[in-house]
């Protein structure tokens, strides 16, 4: 992949990053809001998205710029394996259809920002609350660092190195998030989800035919697979019990992210949430497209230092440097989404769960909102501290971690919405198993997400992830049933 700057693909690129910089700051004056000094406004939009902007607000921060990335080059890397995504953005949404309208709904009639606030409300528990919420902000911190890792890729193929292209990009963010709250990443992620149409369809449609068809495209796959005696385009009989859980377990544990739970509670009912989980699986349609990407790679012949650049060398080498630059901006973008949304996410719960509860529970609303707004400038400065002073391989760890992290606190979140048997202790204990469980195995494993299992019969492997939700559940009934309601409730 080249890495000189190519001057045309460099001004598009700038041209569309300063329109969405532009559209940032207007944010503020989008929908006319009574005031952004409440938490309610500049956190979740004053509660007022409607279907389609929610469609393009839960799309843009649930589909990222590292998606963008990283799923073509595990499928570059892996092959069939990594197409888990599709199903598992898949099975999803009959879960957001189902379960998000009933947590919206609470969260409305209680005025909760947080998942943190829903458990406290729910159990009472400064515990089970506290849990909730720190697993949420250490589950999102490696999240935003990895949207850097996505823009790092597309700064670098278009010849900016170093860290003061990133660092200038997220100054800017940081900025305009401060200043508008979710009402910017709502506003930029119609261009965003648009451009990444627009750059994805033209690339299914254009480079196949540049490299011979889909048959090429495949058969190139296969061979370069065969060759390094790694990879493939179906699975190995040892993976489908593998795929199969990961993607239910990576399903399971999308929704309870701070971000993702963002975009719900600042839908404007409940039936808008249940149109998109009608809605939302088109974007899995454009998910399997980026996937085939990582198969175009071994046709095109890439000379490449990462997998994750990938993407990168194919508009690079086979499109004009104009489109290459659109489609890099569409990527930079797509970066600043979702790493907003998840900065606001985090910086909600820092100040519900944490400062309103430990350092001053007589804020009032402004002050919240001014606590919630500085705490997303040192989020998202956290996240490019991580990038730049520690390995990339770092945040990747600490994502994979993430995703075990935050799936122990469904349990606590969802079980209440349905059902007032368990009890606080009870729950927490759970979340302390499958927390400290999951990490335990992961690190034992060498930071592979996977367990190996024998029943009496051949091994298989599955998702710690799910496995350390079983433990969470089953202590937790275990300790709920044994413990006398009484000591319990106290």
């Amino acid at each position: 992949m080249t890495t000189e700057i190519d001057p045309t693909a460099l001004a598009v690129f700038i041209f569309f990053f300063l329109l969405v910089t532009v559209m940032g700051f207007v944010a503020a004056r989008w929908r006319v809001p009574k005031t952004l000094a409440h938490i309610d406004e500049w956190g979740l939009g004053g509660r007022s998205f409607g279907t389609w902007i929610t469609w393009f607000l839960v799309g843009g921060d649930f589909y990222t710029a590292y998606t963008v990335i990283a799923v073509p080059a595990l499928v570059y890397t892996v092959g069939a394996y990594g197409f888990f995504a599709l199903p598992y953005t898949i099975v999803v949404y009959p879960f957001v259809f189902m379960v998000m309208p009933v947590l919206w709904q609470k969260a409305k009639d209680f005025g909760y920002v947080t998942a943190g606030d829903v458990v406290y409300g729910q159990y009472g528990s400064r515990g089970l609350e506290l849990a909730v919420a720190i697993t949420g902000v250490i589950a999102t911190m490696p999240y935003i660092a990895l949207q850097l890792v996505g823009m790092t890729a597309v700064l670098k193929a278009l010849g900016l190195h170093g860290e003061v292209p990133l660092a200038i990009a997220f100054i800017v963010l940081a900025l305009y998030t401060y200043s508008a709250g979710l009402r910017a990443p709502a506003l930029i992620a119609f261009v965003k989800d648009i451009m990444i149409y627009i750059a994805v369809i033209a690339a299914v449609a254009v480079i196949p035919i540049k490299l011979g068809g889909y048959e090429n495209v495949f058969n190139a796959a296969q061979a370069d697979f065969t060759a390094k005696g790694a990879g493939s385009l179906l699975l190995g009989g040892n993976q489908y019990v593998a795929y199969a859980t990961l993607a239910l377990g990576s399903a399971l544990a999308a929704f309870m992210y701070p971000h993702t739970l963002t975009g719900i509670f600042a839908s404007n009912s409940g039936k808008t949430i249940r149109k998109n989980a009608v809605l939302l699986p088109a974007y899995t349609l454009l998910l399997g497209l980026l996937a085939l990407l990582g198969y175009m790679g071994h046709a095109a012949h890439l000379t490449l230092s990462s997998p994750n650049d990938v993407v990168p060398a194919l508009f690079q080498t086979l499109f004009p440097s104009w489109f290459a630059g659109f489609a890099f901006a569409a990527v930079a973008i797509g970066a600043l989404v979702p790493a907003a949304v998840m900065s606001i996410g985090a910086a909600n719960l820092f100040t519900r769960n944490f400062w309103k509860a430990y350092v001053n529970p007589k804020v009032d609303p402004a002050g919240e909102a001014k606590v919630a707004k500085v705490t997303s400038l040192a989020v998202k400065v956290g996240a490019l501290l991580v990038i730049v002073f520690l390995p990339t391989q770092f945040a990747l760890d600490l994502q994979l971690l993430g995703g075990i992290w935050i799936l122990q606190t469904l349990p606590a979140l969802v079980f209440g919405l349905f059902m007032n048997w368990f009890r606080a202790p009870g729950l927490l204990a759970g979340w302390f198993v499958g927390f400290f469980g999951g990490t335990y195995l992961v690190w034992s494993n060498g930071l592979k997400p996977l367990q190996a299992i024998s029943l009496g019969g051949a091994p298989f492997t599955v998702y710690i992830g799910l496995l350390a939700l079983a433990a969470n559940i089953i202590v937790a009934v275990v300790v709920n049933a044994a413990m006398p309601k009484q000591v319990a409730a106290a």
